[in-house]
């Protein structure tokens, strides 16, 4: 490797995790491990890997959704799955995750290094060793929003949107009918999660509904206590 590949490590037992880190890194690869599904997404989203290694079972959320949700900011990512079950669903699952190899524990770091090497060399050098562009137009109802212009439209209608307005809108489209935990918001929108910015982003929630409104079909859906959920109705 000309360059070092950046390596997102989600591994939940502590063992196995400083393991494979501590011998990837002998590899000649940059890894950065997290022990859980939301600091595993949350650390994704604000970094630059190449490369996803990602326990099938971890707290908080599991690989395959993990998988899912990083598959939708980045399509070409490849990511390994690490997981303990051999049974074909799991694997069918996975694959359908967006997993491009899985390895059954308990493995050799050599296999492992394998496998990674034989996805990278499988993938064009774009996929492989530069970040994949991001996903950044959505389509929310009767809404146009690009992200990286900061504009959401609906027919003659604009709103030039600030940037964190953006960052909590991408989030929302990202985990579209799904709950986007206010943990995750906080900690990728403002860098940490606390009382006062939890307040914060309850403002801009508000702003958000605002800005959707002539589409009654979409509702930006508190879920008490854990998140919100941005749904389209029929």
């Amino acid at each position: 490797m000309n360059e070092k590949t950046q390596v997102l490590l989600v591994e939940d037992d502590p063992s196995l995790g400083f393991v494979i880190k501590d011998n990837l890194n002998e590899l000649g690869y940059e890894v950065k491990w997290c022990k859980d599904g939301n600091d595993g997404f949350t650390t994704f989203f604000q970094g630059n890997f190449n490369f996803c290694l990602l326990d099938v079972m971890l707290p908080k959320r599991d690989g395959f959704s993990l998988a899912k949700d990083i598959r939708v900011v980045n399509a070409d990512i490849p990511i390994l799955f690490l997981t303990a079950k051999s049974h074909v669903d799991d694997k069918i699952e996975g694959f359908k995750a967006g997993g491009d190899d899985y390895i059954t524990k308990p493995f050799a770091i050599e296999e492992l290094d394998a496998r990674i090497k034989a996805i990278l060399k499988r993938t064009t050098p774009k996929k492989a060793y530069a970040k994949a562009d991001s996903k950044d137009e959505f389509k929310i109802g009767n809404y146009e929003f690009n992200f990286k212009n900061l504009e959401l439209t609906c027919g003659d209608y604009k709103k030039v949107l600030t940037r964190l307005e953006a960052d909590l809108l991408r989030l929302l489209c990202i985990h579209k009918d799904q709950v986007l935990e206010r943990q995750i918001a906080l900690n990728i929108v403002w860098g940490k999660d606390d009382y006062f910015l939890g307040r914060s982003m309850d403002v801009f929630i508000t702003k958000l509904r605002k800005y959707l409104k002539h589409d009654p079909r979409i509702e930006i859906k508190n879920i008490h206590g854990v998140g919100f959920k941005l749904i389209v109705g029929d």
